[in-house]
């Protein structure tokens, strides 16, 4: 696994940023997002929708529990705030998901315990505040860090 990190000043350098990550995702990654609320997790998806072509306009997926951008490669950004176990993964389609083709950007995965073990292509994005604006995105995957294959 490698770690590549990010410094950003601002919601269009964590765009920014996630396009650059974009680069190095494949159709059927998992992102699991950590970080508080207002850390960025939303600005970042943004950013890979921006990088796969949507038109959509990306929003927190809060209340629907799911947004679905189309793009060159679909989006599907999850949060799983009030996901409490498998079994509401199930009940959302979490895991129907996989098959689609897409990314799967989840916010809040750390919800879900031992989640990032049941799955494959996880590439997991911790978004630390730093100030108001200032963001550390800290990003861990096999196709990250110095020896990474690109």
């Amino acid at each position: 696994m490698g770690t590549v990190e990010f410094i950003t000043n601002g919601e269009e350098e964590t765009r920014a940023a996630a396009a650059e990550i974009a680069k190095r995702l494949n159709r059927g990654d998992v992102i699991l997002y950590e970080g508080e609320m207002g850390a960025g997790k939303t600005a970042f998806t943004k950013g890979l929708a921006e990088y796969f072509g949507t038109d959509s306009e990306v929003t927190s997926p809060t209340f629907a529990l799911v947004h679905e951008y189309t793009g060159r490669v679909s989006i599907f950004h999850f949060d799983l705030y009030r996901i409490s176990g498998y079994d509401d993964l199930y009940a959302v389609g979490f895991f129907d998901y996989l098959d689609r083709g897409g990314i799967i950007a989840a916010e809040w995965s750390e919800n879900v315990e031992g989640l990032e073990d049941e799955l494959e292509n996880v590439v997991k994005i911790r978004i630390d505040k730093l100030s108001e604006n200032g963001r550390k995105i800290t990003v861990t995957g096999e196709r990250f860090g110095e020896n990474a294959q690109t």
